[in-house]
């Protein structure tokens, strides 16, 4: 797995995670913009998460018949023309409206790129292969809200979103350019139609057990970074919009570790991984909980590191449990995944309004060890290395 091959992939993480959470250092901003409550703005997450739910399993069968590539490039241009149109809402229900667009954007590139992974690299390489790419999506997640709260402080957060679809268009380019076409011939989706493969999934324990922990990751790391924003830009540590957008350099630690995780995931098996990654978070959670300010940034480098070792974990799983449909597959696992995210943008904040940050991380710590409970009760002990190639259907 050389550098040329693997850089497109991880472009392509970049470019999926550039925007779906971009308004998240904004959040206090529209707060004041709007005259909008925590809950209102909350769902300018919660509209391009809900979004991918709704669009993955369908752009994953996509995939399935037309082709990755093709999917990948049209879904990034889509999305640059989303990002657009989102500069120019001058209501917070207009802003949520465009914002839902994105995320019907976002699965053809980061629902397709997985499904291509599996079917593009040997099962010995899967999990590094995914933790390159979750690498990408990790420094595009940082990048995304890093530019939107430096501009938004300085300029308007109109700017900051022209500035982000700029960047969606080169991308777009890049992956036309850079991205290989699919080598191995594209796994043919089982007989009885969409339906009936649906169906036959789900019937497929270890992957339903597989979607709910993907339902989980997503719920814990947008809980956690969609409402530090509101405890750190309260009267006690008063940062502004540039500084909260800086502080997602902490999700840089998670895209350095990630890749030395997906050669551990290689070797000792997805439950190690994932219980690993798990433990990690739930020690950040808990340094969040603290008085200083070092206390709480390191936290969150912790648990943005436990959040991107258990998302590798559990997207290279998925090819370890899916014979054939393997795009709707990946397809059904980002809707859980996103409906997880949805949730976490939502639910805390009524224990926001009832206990502030510690209720908000008390249900982060609780939906951790769920995480964890449903990998190592469902999951399949010998998946190490080599002996998980039986099980994958890739030769």
């Amino acid at each position: 797995m050389g550098p040329s091959r693997t850089f497109p992939i991880v472009l392509a993480g970049f470019t999926a995670f550039l925007d779906l959470y971009a308004t998240q250092p904004l959040l206090p901003l529209l707060m004041r913009v709007f005259s909008a409550t925590h809950f209102a703005v909350s769902l300018t997450i919660t509209a391009s998460t809900v979004a991918v739910a709704v669009a993955a399993p369908a752009v994953g069968r996509l995939a399935d018949l037309v082709g990755r590539k093709r999917v990948i490039v049209a879904s990034a241009f889509l999305l640059a023309v989303a990002t657009l149109l989102a500069a120019t809402a001058d209501s917070l229900p207009q802003l949520v409206a465009w914002r839902f667009l994105q995320g019907l954007a976002t699965p053809g590139v980061f629902a397709t790129t997985i499904a291509y992974i599996h079917d593009e690299w040997p099962p010995s390489h899967v999990g590094r292969a995914t933790a390159a790419y979750i690498s990408g999506t990790v420094t595009g997640g940082f990048c995304g809200r890093a530019l939107v709260g430096l501009l938004a402080s300085r300029v308007t957060w109109q700017t900051a979103f022209v500035c982000l679809a700029v960047v969606n268009v080169a991308a777009a380019f890049a992956l036309a350019a850079w991205l290989p076409r699919e080598v191995v011939p594209r796994s043919a989706p089982g007989g009885g139609g969409h339906r009936r493969s649906a169906i036959r999934l789900l019937s497929n324990r270890q992957l339903v057990a597989t979607d709910l922990v993907g339902f989980c990751v997503l719920f814990s790391q947008v809980a956690m970074f969609t409402y530090v924003t509101f405890h750190l830009s309260g009267p006690r540590y008063g940062l502004g919009t540039a500084a909260l957008g800086w502080l997602f350099v902490v999700y840089l630690v998670g895209a350095a570790v990630t890749p030395l995780a997906g050669r551990w995931i290689d070797a000792r098996g997805h439950r190690a991984g994932l219980a690993s990654g798990v433990a990690i978070g739930i020690v950040g959670a808990v340094l969040t909980l603290g008085a200083s300010l070092t206390s709480i940034v390191a936290g969150l480098a912790l648990v943005a590191t436990g959040v991107f070792i258990s998302q590798a974990t559990a997207s290279s799983y998925i090819g370890a449990v899916t014979r054939e449909d393997r795009g709707l597959a990946v397809g059904l696992y980002s809707t859980f995944y996103y409906l997880g995210g949805s949730l976490g943008a939502a639910l805390p904040a009524v224990f926001w309004a009832r206990g502030g940050w510690g209720a908000s991380v008390a249900l982060v710590i609780v939906v951790q060890v769920i995480t964890a409970f449903l990998a190592l009760t469902f999951w399949g002990a010998a998946d190490v290395g080599s002996r998980a190639v039986p099980e994958t259907g890739l030769e």
